[in-house]
Parts: structure tokens; C-alpha cells; sequence
């Protein structure tokens, strides 16, 4: 009968709309007698279950409605949204990545005889995903792998196991509750597979197909918008995630290529460590992508980290006046996230993105972004991801008000 339970509450997690009364609590005891429990109240405790394995990944599920959880509700619908400014999260799934949690999961990672590491060289974010999608972030970073068994798709940054309980389906229910209470609201998901995880992952027809079929589920076929290979206007992405295929089936037959929706920018042409990619995302209608993703700045041995902020804002900075003064109808993709663990000392995500002190009086690249942001009223950046982008707190308001509702794709 356990088994029985467990197969209907799955399907119902899958398939059932999800209905879930807001601030519901997630863990209420059978009452005595109550076996008469409707299908909807059912369909309401197995997403709740759903929604709190999730949590250590996506954060605890409140409906939010502010300004900034809706601020896409200003834009028209035959916006395009190559002419938007997108701020995004890289690494998102790192935000609860602690020496807790490190800790707490000893158990699972010492059977792959995983070597840990300090925690500061793999958090890059230190508020939720749901925060981030209240505050207003629309474009999230994901990077997934197996877990140490090699069954289940989990979130990791290197070694750094981020949750054993929350897989990636169970985080993608929080992202389509999240559109269900936020209907105006488009948004973006980049899935990349994480290598250097434990020391027999790899990225297998396994890994492959249980991504596809986790991106291809009745929930996944509702919420995720189902065109290939184009990026049209914020009307059609309205209350769907557009999918950012940062990764190849190249494991499995051409089929699921081609039965899968979304955007691919294929690994084989995303340049490693460049301050300036092109990359060809539809041959046959020559969509293109202007991609910065300058990680690792290149400075000399042993450089201080006010020599790595200054390298790596240089290149954030060239690329996104490239996108305010070029290639209008075009993608532009920039990440303001960087790290320099190979340098003595090591440079972690939290120094490039926030400075190191005294050592740093100028800030990280974050603070060093505001005054050349504010010299880009009115201008398209396109797509921007940021570590810790709370900070400074006036970063990611200036960021979203760069381009007023009427003045999208502007200042060319």
C-alpha cells in the first residue's frame, strides 16, 4: 500500500496543477478519520512535498507581489527581448553552499572520497533563488550532475555538493509555482553539466537522457516555452522559462536534440575563459550570441586582487558597451562574475565581486559597476550575471532602470 501511496503522490506531483494554498504548511499529520482527503487536497500535499525537498536549492515558498517581482508587467508584450536588460545569477544554486552544509553532507561525499575545499571558493551567492526571482532576477545559472550514487540530477559547483534532497525536478516546481503567481514575468534557465564533481562523473548518456526527460515532463512541456532555436518578444515568453541549453546530448540519438526546446549555445563553440565569444546559435537563421564569460582573469602569478577586480572589469565593461553600441537585433550574454583560485592567494567569487577590504578600497566589481552603469541610461546590455547582487544595494535597481518601459531597445 506504501508503494501504492508513494506512485500516486509522484504522479500527482507531475501532473496535477499545482494548487498550493499560499503559506500552506507542508507537514500536517493525517487526521483520524480524514481518509475521504479530496484529489485536490491530495494534488496540494504532494506539491507541498515536492516544494520542500526543493527548498534547500530553491528556498522556502512564500507568494511575493512587489514591484520588483513584477516589474516586466510595464513592458509590452511585442517588446523584444534581444532589446531587454535581463539581470541574471551565476552559479545560483550556490547560495546556501556553507561550511553547514558541507558539513551536513559529509555522509553522501565521503563515499565518492570527495576532497573539500573551503566553502568560499564555491558560494556565489548568499540569497535564495526565490529572493532572487522577488528582487527581480530573471536569468539563473544551473549546474547540475549525478549524485555520488549516479541515479539522481542534483546541483553542484566542482565538488561542492549543494543539496542531496533537492534534485533538479524538485527545484523546477518552485520555478513554475513561481510563474503560476507571477504570470507577467518571463524567465530564463541555463543548464550546464558540472564536471570535476566526484571522481567517476561523467557526462554519460545517463546524465543525458535524465535531463531530458526532466526538461521534457507534462509540468516541464506546460512551463517551458516550446520554440527552437529563436528568441522572440516578452509576450510569447510571458509566464514561461525560455531554456538555455548550455549543453549537448551528444550521447544520445539526434532525435532528443532535436525534440528538445530552446536555445543551444553548445559547449564545443562557447570559447573557455574569453572576454569576447560569437557564438551561432541558429545556422539557418543566423541567430547570434555576444558572449562574455572572462571567469579567470589572466594576470600574472601571484597578483593581488586589486590587479584581478580591475582586469575583470575591464572586460565586463568593453563587452557591455559593445552591447549598448552594436548589433541591436542581437543577443548579448555578460557575465560580471569571476573568481582566481589558481592565484597566490586565492581570489574567490566574494572577493572579485565585493573587494577584499582595505586591499580593495575601491570595492569588488559590483561597486566598481555603479558609476559605469549609471552612464548607461537608456542603453540595452542584454543579459547580465551577477555574484552576491545584493550588494551594493543600489546595483540591481539601477541595473532595472536603465531602460523605462518606453524606451526598450533605445539609445543605439
Amino acid at each position: 500500500m506504501a508503494a501504492v501511496t508513494l506512485l500516486t503522490l509522484t504522479a500527482l506531483a507531475t501532473l496535477a496543477e499545482p494548487v498550493l494554498a499560499h503559506g500552506a504548511p507542508w507537514h500536517q499529520p493525517y487526521l483520524t478519520g480524514s481518509s475521504n482527503c479530496s484529489s485536490s487536497a491530495l494534488a496540494e500535499f504532494a506539491l507541498g512535498k515536492v516544494l520542500n525537498d526543493g527548498a534547500p536549492v530553491f528556498g522556502v515558498y512564500a507568494d511575493v507581489q512587489n514591484n520588483t517581482s513584477t516589474w516586466m508587467k510595464a513592458y509590452a508584450d511585442d517588446t523584444l527581448i534581444v532589446h531587454m536588460n535581463l539581470p541574471g545569477t551565476h552559479d545560483a544554486d550556490t547560495w546556501n553552499y556553507s561550511t553547514a552544509t558541507q558539513q551536513s553532507l559529509d555522509h553522501v561525499t565521503n563515499l565518492a572520497n570527495i576532497t573539500e575545499y573551503n566553502v568560499a571558493a564555491y558560494r556565489c551567492q548568499d540569497l535564495s533563488m526565490l529572493t532572487m526571482l522577488n528582487d527581480g532576477i530573471r536569468v539563473f545559472d544551473l549546474r547540475y550532475a549525478f549524485d555520488v550514487t549516479n541515479t539522481t540530477l542534483v546541483f553542484w559547483h566542482g565538488p561542492g555538493l549543494v543539496s542531496e534532497t533537492a534534485t533538479v525536478d524538485d527545484v523546477l516546481y518552485g520555478f513554475y509555482r513561481w510563474l503560476d503567481d507571477h504570470p507577467s514575468e518571463a524567465l530564463f534557465l541555463s543548464f550546464q553539466y558540472e564536471g570535476s564533481t566526484t571522481p567517476y562523473g561523467r557526462n554519460d548518456a545517463g546524465v543525458q537522457l535524465q535531463l531530458f526527460n526532466t526538461l521534457t515532463t507534462p509540468a516541464a512541456r506546460q512551463y517551458f516555452l516550446q520554440t527552437t532555436g529563436s528568441i522572440g518578444t516578452l509576450g510569447e515568453a510571458r509566464g514561461k522559462i525560455t531554456l538555455l541549453k548550455r549543453f549537448d546530448e551528444d550521447m544520445l540519438p539526434a532525435y532528443y536534440t532535436t525534440a528538445l526546446p530552446g536555445i543551444h549555445f553548445s559547449p564545443l563553440n562557447w570559447t573557455d575563459n574569453s572576454p569576447n565569444i560569437t557564438l551561432v546559435y541558429n545556422s539557418s537563421t543566423g541567430g547570434t550570441a555576444y558572449i562574455e564569460d572572462y571567469y579567470q582573469p589572466h594576470t600574472p602569478a601571484n597578483s593581488t586582487a586589486e590587479e584581478n577586480i580591475q582586469w575583470k572589469l575591464n572586460a565586463t565593461e568593453a563587452h557591455l558597451t559593445m552591447a549598448a553600441t552594436t548589433h541591436p537585433n542581437d543577443l548579448f550574454w555578460s557575465f560580471a562574475s569571476s573568481t582566481n583560485l589558481v592565484n597566490n592567494p586565492p581570489i574567490t567569487p566574494a572577493i572579485q565581486a565585493l573587494g577584499d577590504g582595505s586591499l580593495t578600497p575601491g570595492g569588488g566589481v559590483n561597486q566598481r559597476l555603479v558609476p559605469f552603469l549609471e552612464g548607461m541610461k537608456g542603453k540595452r546590455l542584454g543579459i547580465v550575471m551577477f555574484d552576491f547582487y545584493e550588494q551594493p544595494a543600489e546595483l540591481l535597481p539601477l541595473f532595472l532602470s536603465l531602460l523605462p518601459a518606453n524606451g526598450v531597445g533605445g539609445g543605439y
